[in-house]
């Protein structure tokens, strides 16, 4: 089992920085306050309730935490108001009366289909191995990963901070990311439930094929016009919404308004399983999965080749064994 984190080819930022990694793991059959207490005994730190089905694990040495049902109805103050007449408004409150009487029953049933998560918070690179107790201690207590049920449609997400701002740079790691895609999902073995949701879909070979075209260089407002035009969704296997918004705002206004967006100066990588209690899975070889990309993408010569090649193949409709070709050429 791969256990190494490799380090990928830019480890700061352009100010010198660390560059840290948000990792976000969904489980079932653990609650939030257990899961909240297994990170609390590993990192230290405040275990702070907000209803039953949420805590937050605060001033833990890697961090704040957070531990939630991922079902929206489950928490209160997460509704927006009403933007009704007094009449409407009167009702509104009675109807809230219930709803919140009822939303921890909610929690309760949804927690038999839906996630729990664990947000950790950004972390640097380098300290990436002090997560991986997290998901061994988590599956000692009983939580479920993806395999454990066909119902459980259950992901790893990634969120490595940018390197760089240019767009540039953000157009190397997506045409890296299309180029290695279906050799990704071919290593991960995808969850066939997670396919099906549709919350990790391909990006539409067409626009790939027009991406990793050598000659695709557009400035960062018309990368995001062409994402946003092909690429009307945040269900991308790599979600480019919230980079996007923190580098282009007003391009991203004008053309999307999603109020689940938020922007940040991160890569938002979803395709992985969480393979809680597979103990053969750690998060090191996901991780270096994704190295992976960024190690395409900071070679410029090798990135123009794949794409040239990749290109052919789709003229030729033999992107079913682009997988392999892709394999192959890492391993060179």
């Amino acid at each position: 089992m791969d256990t190494a984190f490799r380090t990928p080819p830019h480890s700061t930022t352009t100010d010198g920085a660390p560059r840290t990694v948000g990792v976000e793991v969904e489980f079932a059959n653990l609650d939030a306050p257990s899961a909240a207490a297994v990170v609390r005994s590993l990192y230290g730190g405040a275990l702070e309730p907000e209803d039953p089905h949420r805590c937050r694990v605060t001033g833990t040495r890697l961090g704040d935490f957070a531990v939630e049902l991922d079902m929206r109805s489950a928490h209160p103050g997460k509704t927006e108001e009403s933007d009704a007449g007094p009449l409407g408004k009167a009702v509104g409150k009675a109807v809230d009366g219930v709803v919140e009487a009822l939303r921890p029953w909610w929690g309760n049933i949804g927690s038999l289909v839906m996630p729990f998560e664990i947000a950790a918070p950004p972390i640097p690179i380098d300290r990436l191995a002090e997560l991986e107790p997290l998901f061994t201690a988590l599956s000692a207590q009983g939580a479920a990963g993806t395999d454990a049920s066909p119902l459980f449609a259950f992901g790893l997400h990634l969120n490595p901070q940018v390197a760089r701002t240019d767009g540039d740079y953000v157009l190397d790691h997506l045409k890296a990311f299309l180029l290695l895609a279906p050799w990704l999902r071919r290593e991960i073995r995808v969850d066939p439930t997670r396919r099906l949701t549709g919350f990790i879909a391909a990006f539409p070979v067409d626009y790939a094929v027009k991406v990793v075209d050598p000659a695709y260089r557009p400035d960062l407002d018309g990368l995001v016009g062409d994402y946003l035009e092909a690429n009307p969704t945040r269900n991308r296997e790599l979600d480019l919404f919230p980079l996007f918004a923190h580098l282009a705002p007003e391009t991203m206004a004008a053309k999307l308004s999603d109020p689940h967006v938020r922007p940040r100066p991160t890569f938002h990588y979803r395709l992985p399983n969480a393979r809680l209690g597979d103990p053969d899975w750690s998060l090191a070889q996901d991780w270096n999965r994704w190295v992976a990309v960024e190690e395409l993408a900071a070679d410029r010569d090798r990135l123009d080749a794949l794409g040239t090649d990749f290109r052919a193949f789709a003229a030729r409709e033999a992107l079913d064994g682009w997988a392999a070709e892709a394999g192959r050429r890492l391993a060179v």
